[in-house]
């Protein structure tokens, strides 16, 4: 379901469609909205020296904690963001908000927010942490689209392509009982 949400954002995007056209409009009017230092902080969020160290720790923390596989998981899917987002702004060469540079779809700041953060979580407290990760990553798209750095389907973009890598995650690795497990 969300790959199938990102191929027609996607879409949309690159043949200027419709939603797109909306997503501008919405764009210019958000763009300098909310507290400045709010929304800076929050597009800094997603910045790589400030996510990638959080997911690190948390992967070394499972790692000494015996699980091992699943931290490579979470490594593994932050490699993935550039190899992904690159590629994807290069082809799509989308222009920002406030300028006429290209290549701001998908956005690379929210594809790392949302994989540093709620792997993070995932890999130390889930319960208690995802809500936490599920925040700074809102942050994150909130204030790229504040601050005019990211339309808001780069975000929504970023969103639906990485979120369904860590809903495969959080289920890897759970207990699951059968109802013809003897109980004790």
């Amino acid at each position: 379901m969300l790959l199938c949400g990102f191929l027609l954002v996607t879409w949309q995007v690159a043949v200027h469609g419709p939603l797109a056209a909306l997503d501008e409009r919405w764009g210019r009017a958000l763009a300098g909205r909310g507290p400045a230092p709010l929304a800076e902080l929050g597009a800094d969020l997603g910045n790589v020296p400030v996510a990638l160290p959080v997911l690190a720790a948390a992967a070394a923390y499972a790692a000494w904690r015996g699980r091992r596989r699943r931290a490579l998981y979470a490594l593994v899917a932050m490699a993935l963001v550039p190899a992904l987002v690159v590629p994807l702004k290069v082809l799509l060469d989308r222009p920002g908000p406030l300028t006429q540079a290209t290549g701001y779809y998908p956005s690379g700041h929210t594809a790392t927010a949302l994989v540093a953060y709620c792997g993070a979580a995932l890999l130390v407290h889930r319960r208690v942490l995802l809500p936490v990760a599920a925040v700074l990553t809102a942050a994150t798209g909130a204030g790229l689209v504040l601050r005019g750095y990211h339309w808001p389907l780069d975000v929504a973009g970023s969103l639906l392509l990485f979120g369904g890598g860590h809903l495969a995650l959080s289920s890897t690795g759970r207990r699951r009982s059968s109802g013809r497990t003897p109980r004790r």
